[in-house]
């Protein structure tokens, strides 16, 4: 049922508004009771370490956990406080100051970036040209950042999670076709938890077949990743290639937004095999209007 009209959810995707309108709730109990089926651990951002149970704010006993912590998964960086909250408050005010679309799963986007057509690899520069320049500061801060080196962003997607419309994501790997190694994510306004599950399913699926081998075997377990308000995260590696994530409606007690930035795959940068298509996009991902 395409309801993306009404509340912007497609096919078994849902929010509070659908599901009340429609009495559409199984799909969200279906993935909270899956997740909720695995043995589950928290990561600890100071300590690249995850320790049995459920409390993500277990970093905050960084370094008197309570137990041996475990190398679980590898590829996840938390960099807290990465922007003041003067900065975020600005940001906020601007980001608010442009207008919204509607998304799925209960959620509101602004997008900037070409358009992709995962299913055929077609990609345009469609509407894209640019960034607001009101979000400059942020990927201009990325150089700061020894793990975002040569970092180009060529989309910039903001999110917003309310609770009052039962916000989340359900879990996915962001796509490896076009999508490079490094997912970046800016959390502002509250603190939130993305949760990681392994993946053993086809790898036509989000075109892992063309991503790069990380030749790992992911437990069966659930991750939970602390995103503090303000924080810079990225996930690469094996992080990004071997396990989906997600955030449960749950996790979201405040209204959230979040800055997704993306880069291409080296096939589409300079020296490139496909880097003729992406030429014109690249050059317009320079541009801060």
């Amino acid at each position: 049922m395409d309801r993306s009209k009404y509340c912007g959810c497609k096919g078994i995707r849902t929010c509070l508004q659908c599901e009340e309108k429609y009495g559409l709730k199984e799909n969200q109990n279906l993935i909270t009771n899956a997740i909720k089926s695995f043995p589950t651990y928290v990561y600890c951002i100071f300590c690249d370490k995850v320790f049995a149970g459920q409390n993500a704010d277990e970093y905050l006993h960084h370094p008197n956990h309570r137990e041996n912590g475990y190398q679980k998964v590898s590829g996840v960086y938390v960099f807290p406080e990465f922007i003041t909250d003067d900065e975020e408050k600005q940001l906020i005010d601007d980001l608010d100051a442009m207008p919204w679309d509607i998304s799925q799963s209960g959620r509101r986007k602004q997008n900037f970036g070409p358009n992709c057509n995962f299913k055929k690899r077609k990609l345009k520069p469609g509407a894209f040209k640019g960034f607001p320049s009101v979000t400059e500061f942020i990927q201009k801060r990325f150089n700061e950042v020894p793990l975002l080196k040569g970092y180009r962003t060529i989309e910039q997607c903001s999110l917003e999670y309310d609770p009052h419309r039962g916000a989340s994501i359900d879990p996915h790997i962001d796509d490896c076709w076009i999508w490079g190694e490094r997912i970046v994510t800016v959390n502002l306004l509250s603190d939130t938890v993305l949760i990681l599950t392994k993946y053993k399913g086809d790898k036509s699926r989000y075109n892992l077949q063309l991503a790069p081998n990380i030749d790992t075997d992911p437990d069966d377990i659930a991750i939970r990743i602390p995103m503090p308000r303000k924080s810079l995260v990225i996930l690469c590696g094996d992080a990004r290639y071997n396990w989906e994530h997600c955030i449960l409606r749950e996790d979201i007690q405040k209204r959230r937004v979040c800055l997704a930035y993306r880069e291409f795959t080296p096939d589409y940068l300079p020296g490139g095999k496909n880097a003729i298509e992406s030429e014109m996009i690249l050059k317009l991902a320079e541009n801060f209007w």
